[in-house]
Order: structure tokens, then C-alpha cells, then sequence
């Protein structure tokens, strides 16, 4: 019995020894670090709406907007007569080709209840008889108020019994990139088509010195002219553009600004042509390549390269270098936001200019001024209007005066002299010498008379 306590005590012990061993040796202690969910969360939320791309599709309603949108947008057809391309014989035996019509299509946004209506330029161009078609298939002869090519924006008038349902323009300025837009039109012939999509950029150039909204909404041959809105029913933009090489709608598309086509449409009814507000200058993108070889710091910003004689932004003090960061609390990253903005402006409005000039920021404010240089067609002659020294220099007050030439009349020594005359017409000032050279035909002689800085009258002769 004593023998078998003795085992038992000594198996006690041994077993004893064994399992401190392990737990010294072998078995690691496991800490756990307890964290508060509130201080670090796993996923960050927010309380703002969700996209309806990303969930539900209520949580934006585009079914008022469109209501509202689709009876204020027309279908317009443009007639247009050709004689096709002439053929030898006809020019032996004096054949006349008759006249053929060819019929386009676009858009257009009534924008009053008496019968304005805004379309694109190149919609109703050259048109022979323009034809309005209602959301309510009702039909109108339209008549051309005035057009820009410029900004591809034309401003027609129908005649309608009553008052017609129109929209108002909404501020293009304020419109977010990201922000859901819809596009109203008739793409392919099909009336009162909705398409939704976002802003995708601002105050794109496409190499026109224009400023467009860019929009992922479908938008394809026949939209041209038509609505772009807001999801109030805003319109903040005038559909002009795909950029494409099949002819349709491959993701991309392009509008005028409603701020840009307002202004437009104002300068039409009220003067009877576009009032261009000029600030004077002449630069471009401040690229970092264009940075680095005028060692500056930074590359956001239009460089300013020259300032005109005579301009607003002269008689203001901007200088050569300047970068302008900032015109009306409107930011300025590039060209085409700096011509965006002033393309809603008028010859004699005031506007707030902050450039940065030598690392420090300076605000000027600069009266804008009609333009008073323009290239002429057909010749490529730069030319401007007279200024009070170029009045008393040459005795005149009517003419413009050449400022620069292409290389090809380089020779010529026509710089500085002053155009009174195109084939007998007077020319007083850009606007005459603009519609006169215009007129120029090129298989035609054409002669101009043009005054010396010795006072003495000179005639050139272009073949």
C-alpha cells in the first residue's frame, strides 16, 4: 500500500514538472488590443444622398425637368435650295442646273411665350425657308432674328396664337462638373427625345477660342440647338457639339454656356449683332514648359504675352508676364475660361482682374472695349480702327489701319498705311472693311486705295 502512494506521489510530481515545462517553454501568452469603434471606424460614411448611379435611381427625379423641358424644345427643318457642282458642258452650251432642296434638321429652346426661339447657328444656316415643329405637332413658318457664327448661336421668331410654354436660362456658371444634366432634342428625326447624363467638364476650348460644357448625356445628329438642363428644369447650356469619327454619339458631347448663348441672344435683340467686350490681351495657357523658360513657379493661369495699345487691360496696367489667376471671384486656370467668361460680357462693363506678378498678387479693374482689330478675309491684312494720333497723323478720321501683313505681302511695305477704299466703297472703320473684303471674290480683280504716312493716296490691285 505505502509502495503504490510512493508511485502515485511520484507520477503527481513528474506530471507537475512535464506541464510546467510546456507552458514555459512552448505556450506564448496572445494579447488582444481592444480598439473603439467610434475613434477608428472601419468604414468611413456619408449622411449626403447617394449618387442614383451608384443606388436608387429616386433619389434624383428627372421626370419634372423633362415635363417641363420636352414641350419648350422644337424640331426645326432647314430648306435649303442647291444647284449642285457644275459640269463641263453646262459651262459650254450654258446649261443651268435646276435647283434641288435638301432638307436638315436640329433643335431649338423657346425661351419666351411670344416666340423666341434659340437654336445653333450652324442649324439654320444658308437656309431658304425655316419650318418649327411643336411638342404638340404644330407647325410654324420661323424667321431669323440674328445670328453669330462665333458662338453658333442664332435667335428665331415664330408667330404662335398663344402663349407658348419656354424655358429660362439658368446660370452656366454655377453648374458643378459632376452635377446630372438632361439633353432635349431631336437626334435622327425623333422628337422629343430625354437623355440624362453629368457635366463632365467645364469651359472646354476644342481649339475654337469658345468655352463649352462637355456631357456624357447622348447627344447625336439632331440634338444640335436643343436643351441642356439642369434637374430644376434650368437651361444651362445649348447643345452644339459631338466629338466623334462615325457621325454619332460616342460618349462625349458639347454645349454653349447659358450664360455665353443669353448674352448673345440680348446683344441680337437689342443691337442687331453681337457686342464682343475685349480686354486686351493676348497670352495663353501657363503650361509648366512655358513656366520653366520664363522661370516661373507654378503652371496655373493665363500668361499674358502682350497687352494692346489702347485696350481696357493697357489703360488698367497689366503688363507683359502678368498671370491672370482670377477675374470676378471666377477662377482662371486656363485660355478658355478666361474667354468663357468674357464672352458673356459687353464693351464698357467693369470686371475685377487678379494677376500674379512676381510672385505677388495685384487686382486691377479693367473696362472691356469693343474690338478694334480684326483679320480680314481673303487677304489675311490685320487691321484696326483709328486711334486719335492716327486721325491727326494722316488729317482723316474714317479708314482702318494695317498692322500686320502675311508673309506673302511682306514686300508690299503695307504696314502702317490706312484703307479708305475696297473696289469704290467706303471703309470707315473694321466692321465696313471686314463686309467689304468679304465680298472679294477670288476669281475676280479687286482694288483698294490706301493713304501713306506721307498723306499720299496709293491703290493696290489683287488679282
Amino acid at each position: 500500500m505505502k509502495r503504490i502512494a510512493s508511485l502515485f506521489l511520484v507520477s503527481l510530481f513528474a506530471g507537475a514538472i512535464t506541464l510546467g515545462a510546456y507552458k514555459l517553454f512552448f505556450e506564448k501568452d496572445h494579447y488582444q488590443l481592444a480598439v473603439s469603434q467610434e475613434e477608428i471606424p472601419l468604414l468611413s460614411t456619408s449622411n449626403l444622398p447617394t449618387s442614383p448611379r451608384g443606388a436608387g435611381i429616386n433619389e434624383v427625379d428627372f421626370t419634372l425637368a423633362a415635363e417641363k423641358t420636352v414641350n419648350s424644345v422644337v424640331h426645326v427643318k432647314n430648306l435649303t435650295l442647291s444647284k449642285g457642282s457644275s459640269s463641263l458642258s453646262d459651262f459650254f452650251y450654258g446649261f443651268e442646273r435646276q435647283q434641288t432642296p435638301q432638307i436638315g434638321s436640329g433643335s431649338g429652346v423657346i425661351i419666351s411665350p411670344d416666340g423666341y426661339i434659340v437654336t445653333n447657328n450652324h442649324v439654320i444656316d444658308n437656309a431658304s425657308q425655316l419650318q418649327v415643329n411643336l411638342n404638340n405637332n404644330k407647325t410654324y413658318e420661323a424667321e431669323v432674328i440674328g445670328s453669330d457664327a462665333d458662338s453658333d448661336i442664332a435667335l428665331l421668331k415664330i408667330n404662335a396664337e398663344e402663349p407658348l410654354p419656354y424655358l429660362a436660362f439658368g446660370d452656366s456658371d454655377n453648374a458643378k462638373i459632376g452635377e446630372w444634366v438632361l439633353a432635349v432634342g431631336n437626334p435622327f428625326n425623333l422628337t422629343s427625345t430625354v437623355t440624362a447624363g453629368i457635366v463632365s467638364a467645364k469651359a472646354r476650348s476644342l481649339g475654337r477660342n469658345q468655352s463649352f460644357i462637355q456631357t456624357d448625356a447622348a447627344v447625336n445628329p439632331g440634338n444640335s440647338g436643343g436643351a441642356l438642363v439642369n434637374t430644376n428644369g434650368d437651361l444651362i447650356g445649348i447643345n452644339t457639339a459631338i466629338t466623334s469619327q462615325t457621325g454619332s454619339y460616342v460618349g462625349y458631347a458639347f454645349a454653349v454656356p447659358s450664360n455665353i448663348a443669353k448674352k448673345v441672344v440680348e446683344d441680337i435683340m437689342e443691337f442687331g449683332n453681337v457686342q464682343k467686350g475685349l480686354l486686351g490681351i493676348q497670352g495663353g495657357d501657363l503650361t509648366s514648359s512655358l513656366a520653366e523658360e520664363k522661370g516661373l513657379s507654378g503652371s496655373d493661369g493665363v500668361y499674358v504675352s502682350k497687352v494692346t495699345e489702347e485696350s481696357g487691360a493697357a489703360e488698367a496696367g497689366l503688363q507683359e508676364g502678368d498671370i491672370i489667376k482670377q477675374v470676378d471671384n471666377i477662377a482662371v486656370h486656363k485660355f478658355s475660361e478666361l474667354s468663357g467668361y468674357l464672352s458673356s460680357k459687353r464693351p464698357g462693363d467693369v470686371v475685377e482682374v487678379v494677376v500674379d506678378r512676381d510672385g505677388k498678387n495685384v487686382s486691377k479693374r479693367v473696362t472691356l472695349k469693343k474690338q478694334s482689330s480684326i483679320i480680314l478675309p481673303m487677304t489675311g491684312f490685320t487691321v484696326k480702327n483709328l486711334s486719335k494720333e492716327d486721325q491727326k497723323k494722316f488729317g482723316i478720321s474714317k479708314g482702318v489701319k494695317i498692322i500686320d501683313v502675311p508673309e506673302a505681302y511682306g514686300r508690299y511695305g503695307l504696314e502702317n498705311k490706312i484703307i479708305t477704299e475696297v473696289d469704290g466703297n467706303e471703309v470707315n472703320n473694321i466692321d465696313d472693311a471686314k463686309r467689304h473684303f468679304g465680298e472679294i471674290s477670288r476669281y475676280g480683280r479687286t482694288s483698294f486705295t490706301m493713304i501713306n504716312e506721307k498723306g499720299e493716296k496709293e491703290h493696290m490691285i489683287l488679282q
